[in-house]
């Protein structure tokens, strides 16, 4: 008897405390709520971290009703913004994997409770991976302090460091590089007098000197070749050129550039003449899913600087054969975008092989700075190539990756404030049509108002990367491998 009325009570206690959550509106809005992150009408998978969010406008108070078309709901309020509980919004985002969430907002504005109209989450039933890894860096141009790679798991807000600029003194760390997002082969830039390239391969742990008598430079923009045998890399000299006007602020420019495979196994370095030219620019080195083939970018060399803004990217590829080593004899253009008086930077083949997804720009092969910047996505087997306008701002959308079953992308873009990139996610479906992209969850809305820093290289990743970093710290104190040159 006494146990009976005890789970009465206690089932009542629920019931007051989730109806508490809801408010009694004074008014109803007949449009959707102006909310920051941006949620309304996107597509989410469903093992997401919740998607908190805010009011735009000034409001004293906000409670949130959610419900699945499937079943399970959650009611939140809160003062400043709606925050929900984790294992709550899981378990509603399982129940209605491939069905949608109906989300009603009613704010109080004004000493008045406006009741705005629903709108939709869809869940879809496509996974996504672990997480992403990530550089954090201030929008500086010559110098930094603090800056990191890190790691970050989706379906929570846990946020660790891979490595840090602060484990050795006056470096910078970049240029994270997994292969088909498994962290067990990576490879990242140490760049400073204790400077190298860390190449990390199932456990194991080595710092390359990786400028060779036929190399302009270090390994720069990498990429891993499927078998994990070999890492595409473009070798670089990089300059940076100030605008004196307000609209424009820098520009990051190649006087030279190449592209060269290095043999992981046998610790050198792969050429062909065909992408080592003094008449072109080749950069941003890409192999497509299967291996047989490695993607670029490729631009008529010009006088530099004075003719920055003639030189235009087309995206190329040239045959690679993987069990010799040994590249093809021609070079096809896919897409010329110098004949439309464009440029095509970050070319990055989806793991199905279907499409090649890159970032479209006026000039130049550094799109960051570029507000003109949308992503492109190329059709392989058809040939043909149109803007993703789903995925697109009025500001810059540059670098970009793929997950692992190539149905969710990750972007960087600055149609937040035109200062700092943020990392936007959307999914594409099995026929190309792309979902409204969403803003990387944080625990607090106002995160993204105050953090300092720019994400930079936005990878998925499969699981949690596991980097030694006193190993790297006492690598870097060697006199670390030096890269050997096939003859």
């Amino acid at each position: 008897m006494y146990r009976f009325i005890y789970i009465f009570v206690l089932a009542l206690t629920v019931v007051f405390t989730s109806c508490s959550k809801q408010v009694k509106p004074d008014m109803k809005a007949d449009e959707q709520p102006e909310i920051f992150p941006d949620y309304r009408e996107v597509t989410v998978p469903a093992n997401i971290a919740p998607l908190n969010f805010r009011m735009k406008e000034q409001a004293d108070g906000i409670a949130v009703s959610i419900k699945g078309t499937a079943g399970g709901e959650i009611h939140v309020k809160g003062k400043t913004h709606a925050e929900f509980p984790a294992g709550k919004w899981s378990d509603l985002l399982t129940e209605n994997t491939g069905q949608e969430l109906t989300v009603t907002v009613t704010a109080k504005v004004n000493d008045k409770w406006v009741e705005y109209a629903p709108f939709k989450i869809h869940i879809s039933a496509d996974p996504i991976d672990y997480g992403l890894a990530y550089r954090l860096i201030a929008p500086g141009y010559e110098v930094w302090s603090k800056m990191g790679i890190y790691q970050r798991q989706l379906a929570s807000y846990d946020q660790d460091a891979i490595i840090e600029n602060t484990l050795i003194t006056g470096s910078c760390v970049n240029c994270h590089s997994f292969r088909l997002t498994d962290p067990d082969d990576m490879s990242l830039h140490i760049r400073g007098k204790k400077g190298g390239t860390i190449l990390a391969t199932d456990g194991d742990v080595k710092i390359l000197n990786t400028k060779t008598p036929k190399t302009i430079s270090n390994f720069v923009y990498p990429f891993w070749h499927p078998r994990g045998d070999y890492v595409a890399y473009s070798v670089n000299n990089i300059r940076q050129v100030f605008h004196e006007t307000k609209d424009k602020r820098v520009e990051v420019i190649d006087s030279k550039s190449d592209i060269i495979v290095y043999d992981v196994k046998n610790n050198e370095t792969l050429y062909s003449d065909k992408i080592m030219t003094d008449d072109h620019f080749e950069t941003f080195p890409s192999f497509s899913p299967d291996g047989k083939t490695l993607y670029f970018c490729s631009a008529a060399a010009k006088q530099m600087p004075m003719q920055y803004k003639d030189v235009r990217y087309n995206l190329c590829s040239i045959a690679f054969d993987s069990e010799t080593g040994t590249f093809g004899d021609k070079i096809d253009t896919l897409f010329n975008a110098a004949a439309i008086e464009k440029s095509i930077t970050f070319p990055r083949p989806s793991p199905d092989g279907k499409y090649i997804m890159f970032t479209l720009v006026d000039y130049g092969n550094f799109s960051i700075w570029h507000p003109e910047a949308d992503l492109y996505l190329y059709d392989v087997a058809r040939g043909e190539t149109h803007p993703l306008d789903e995925a697109n701002s009025n500001d810059t959308e540059s670098y970009h990756s793929w997950s692992s079953n190539s149905r969710w992308f990750v972007f960087s873009s600055r149609r937040i404030n035109g200062l700092y990139t943020r990392p936007f996610i959307a999914h594409l479906d099995e026929n190309g049509n792309c979902g409204k992209p969403f803003l990387l969850p944080q625990k607090n809305p106002n995160y993204y108002d105050e953090l300092l820093y720019s994400y930079n290289i936005p990878e998925f990743i499969n699981k949690k990367v596991e980097l030694d970093v006193r190993t790297v710290e006492h690598l870097a104190n060697t006199k670390g491998t030096n890269v050997k040159q096939r003859e």
